[in-house]
């Protein structure tokens, strides 16, 4: 898209107020300028005028795509929200930041790290050194109200990050998706499984870990061992501690 030409000026104010790296923002320039986008907007300066606390802060709306630059995405973990506590959400799903309680999903898939990969325990949350690295950390819906988990589910971010997932499947080679739950498995039904390799389980939530699905799923091995095969750089999931 050659924004230079084909964008009036408002439109081109508009994509200069996105705080996201070039890689994403050039080839999703035409998203930002939907009418849904523009609606969602509307919406999150409505809240916030209403004093609505909303995480993560907006500089870190789109942590996930800062933090992962688009050429460098080698695998792919869906969430769904943000976590709703108190300096709980930093724009990475299933982290938290350091000196915040574990969550009890991503204590499960600790647990996980270390019967598969053997990575040795952490007394944090916080999976930047991931993202660093090549792995898309994705939410479905990239804000929250304080407190109120899914408060802002249907607002026009599922359709953003579906496209978020499409520049993905179109623009990138041998990405491991990993889709833990049916809803993430929903969402990324339409990947093409002939260019990525797509790994299904169940959720690491508690209630859905314990029923079996999660537990020895050994994603992490089969990521690095797909990795390898394509000639790229395996993930070192050892968490600095």
């Amino acid at each position: 898209m050659n924004t230079a030409v084909s964008l009036n000026n408002e439109q081109q104010e508009t994509l200069a107020r996105v705080q996201l790296h070039e890689s994403w923002k050039s080839p999703l320039a035409e998203v930002f300028l939907q009418p849904y986008m523009a609606n969602l907007r509307q919406f999150l300066a409505e809240q916030k005028k209403l004093g609505k606390t909303i995480y993560p802060p907006a500089n870190e709306y789109f942590n996930a795509l800062n933090t992962t630059p688009l050429a460098q995405v080698k695998v792919v973990i869906l969430g769904q929200d943000p976590y709703h506590g108190v300096g709980q959400a930093h724009g990475l799903c299933f982290s938290v930041r350091r000196g915040i309680t574990i969550p009890p999903s991503l204590r499960n898939v600790y647990r996980e790290l270390q019967t598969d990969v053997n990575a040795q325990s952490v007394n944090h949350g916080d999976l930047s050194s991931w993202a660093e690295q090549g792995v898309l950390l994705l939410n479905s819906v990239l804000t929250v109200e304080a407190g109120l988990a899914a408060s802002h589910q249907g607002r026009g971010w599922e359709q953003f990050t579906d496209e978020v997932i499409k520049v993905v499947n179109e623009q990138c080679q041998h990405v491991v998706f990993l889709l833990w739950g049916s809803y993430a498995q929903k969402k990324g039904q339409h990947i093409d499984e002939h260019k990525h390799l797509v790994l299904r389980a169940a959720h690491p939530s508690p209630m859905a870990a314990n029923r079996g699905g999660f537990f020895g799923c050994r994603h992490f091995s089969k990521v690095n061992a797909y990795l390898v095969e394509h000639n790229l750089t395996p993930i070192n999931w050892q968490l600095p501690l």
